[in-house]
């Protein structure tokens, strides 16, 4: 228990530590605190504290010459390597996400949503406003996607013909990727204009091979969604919203796709019992912005309100599932 009260400290060491990248300064090989910080403009001394404590934890290890380098799991914040999760690590303890969940007990108390409470506006409204913050929620939704869109993708490979809709689909990386092992699959990016207009400057939907099979149209998913597709795909949509406000979106997609088309929506599916789960605990993140994880069977009641069914449940090599549901 006394290690679970002060596991903030060392989500701040990391943010630290990804930070100053010094995974990346250890890439290739160990070096002194010292030498380090004479790299990174810090001060040693401290920096040998913190990356004594990281070490403590199994972030770096620290030699018999006082030199630190890389263990496995230090290895994860370098920002070259696949699957890397620097940005993460980054976003996830930057001032504005820690001022929200010093809220949490508010939200607890009242029900209302933590970030509102801390920022006066919702994520979304505040990062638009905030383009060094929206940069790094950006850095981190990439860093996690390089270790889920291939699991999604080898799971999607049912989608043999016909065209894919990735609403909210940001710079189309996931689309991109299941594209890639549907090689007859036509492909629709729908996002906002100013996401669309950085998509266009991205290696994703621009790559050989992907770019004929792609077009890519801009507007509002509470509003409406490209008309014709044959699937409607919707990762880490749906968990951003409450109850209301995904109803619409599948009420949108429901209504624009084919007569035999469906919508794969790719979250956590909390499971039941007490055992530990990755979704149980971003559902927490997810309080604070206003948003939820579901398990299967709120999936099907929602599904159901918008008019659909929930035929199957598909999990993936990574936390995320993805839940498919048709015309009702």
């Amino acid at each position: 228990m006394l290690n679970m009260t002060i596991g903030h400290w060392v989500a701040r060491l990391v943010h630290v530590a990804a930070k100053l990248r010094i995974a990346d300064l250890l890439g290739k090989g160990p070096r002194t605190a010292a030498d380090l910080a004479k790299t990174s403009g810090v001060q040693a001394t401290a920096l040998y504290r913190v990356l004594r404590a990281l070490a403590s934890v199994g972030v770096f290890a620290e030699g018999k010459d006082g030199r630190f380098k890389l263990t496995p799991l230090a290895a994860t914040l370098r920002t070259d390597v696949p699957g890397t999760l620097a940005g993460w690590a980054l976003m996830s303890n930057e001032p504005y996400v820690w001022q929200s969940w010093c809220d949490v007990f508010h939200g607890v108390q009242t029900g209302e949503v933590p970030f509102l409470k801390a920022h006066g506006m919702g994520i979304f409204e505040y990062l638009e406003k905030h383009p060094d913050d929206l940069a790094v929620f950006g850095a981190s939704m990439t860093s996690l996607s390089q270790a889920e869109n291939p699991a999604v993708a080898a799971a999607c490979k049912f989608l043999r013909h016909g065209t894919l809709v990735d609403v909210g689909g940001g710079h189309g990386s996931l689309l991109a990727a299941i594209l890639s092992v549907n090689p007859k699959l036509q492909g629709v990016l729908f996002d906002q204009p100013s996401v669309i207009e950085r998509a266009k400057q991205d290696t994703h939907v621009t790559a050989k091979g992907i770019a004929h099979r792609c077009t890519l149209e801009t507007g509002s998913f509470f509003e409406s969604v490209p008309k014709g597709g044959d699937a409607y795909i919707m990762k880490y949509i749906l968990h951003d919203w409450d109850d209301t406000s995904s109803l619409t979106i599948l009420k949108n997609c429901r209504a624009a796709m084919n007569e035999r088309g469906c919508v794969l929506v790719v979250d956590n599916v909390i499971p039941p019992g007490n055992d530990p789960g990755w979704g149980k605990l971003l559902d927490i993140q997810m309080l604070v912005i206003g948003g939820r994880e579901r398990t299967k069977k709120e999936f099907a009641a929602l599904f159901a309100e918008a008019g659909l069914k929930l035929t199957r449940v598909m999990p993936t090599k990574c936390p995320l599932s993805i839940v498919e549901g048709v015309r009702a």
